[in-house]
């Protein structure tokens, strides 16, 4: 099988293009042992290490394996999504049930475990919610996030943190439509009572309230989202 001479530059990247169209097109499927380095690099044009590096590229996105003293063999033709992609590509709404279960957890945490430093940080976060209620829509919902991150960040639990920062790039876009679809920006002073009692139980160390704050908001934000 010809695959066509690739340009010179960059080479690893075409190659990797290159096989993974014929393996995901159904030329090679899952099962089918791979031609070796040296008939793949004489069929594209290139080095042996090209290959090589391709076909590390293929292993590293699920699409084949390497099994010593055997060859190279397929054992899927679609690439395994990572996890940033997948939640790129995933409903808002499916995305918002995952954060109500983090972030309501995260909350219980920084009820038990906020600093002085939190705290401060919390009540500024407040302040800032509540002084871009008169902003514009990007503003607000960049607050509004800020301030979830901010319990979040109180948890101090760093895998929290990291799925947190992973559901922002989501969350920030869902919100955006939502304010706009359903006009909330109508009453500058949405969401802003339970928010504020939020950040008390967290001051106050009332896990339990904490938690029943955030969850009830977070509810009340699920159910617009499933009205759209």
């Amino acid at each position: 099988m010809s695959l066509g001479a690739l340009r010179p530059s960059p080479l690893v990247e075409q190659a990797t293009d290159h096989l993974r169209e014929q393996i995901t097109g159904g030329a090679w499927p899952v099962g089918t042992k791979l031609p070796g380095e040296t008939a793949l690099a004489k069929s594209l044009g290139v080095g042996r290490s090209t290959v090589r590096e391709a076909l590390r590229a293929l292993a590293g996105a699920g699409l084949v394996r390497s099994r010593q003293g055997s060859g190279v063999f397929v054992i899927a033709t679609r690439p395994r999504q990572d996890w940033s992609t997948q939640l790129r590509q995933a409903a808002v709404a499916d995305v918002y049930e995952v954060r109500m279960l983090v972030e309501v957890e995260a909350a219980r945490l920084a009820a038990r475990r906020r600093t002085d430093e939190d705290i401060a940080v919390l009540q500024e976060a407040l302040a800032g919610r509540r002084a871009a209620a008169h902003a514009g829509d990007a503003e607000f919902v960049g607050a509004d996030i800020a301030l979830h991150a901010g319990v979040v960040d109180a948890a101090h639990n760093p895998v929290l943190t990291g799925l947190f920062t992973e559901f922002v790039p989501v969350l920030q876009q869902g919100l955006l439509d939502l304010v706009e679809l359903l006009g909330l920006r109508a009453d500058p002073e949405y969401g802003d009572e339970s928010h504020a009692a939020m950040v008390d139980a967290v001051v106050r160390g009332d896990a339990d309230a904490a938690a029943r704050e955030l969850r009830d908001e977070l509810t009340r934000t699920l159910a617009l989202l499933n009205s759209l």
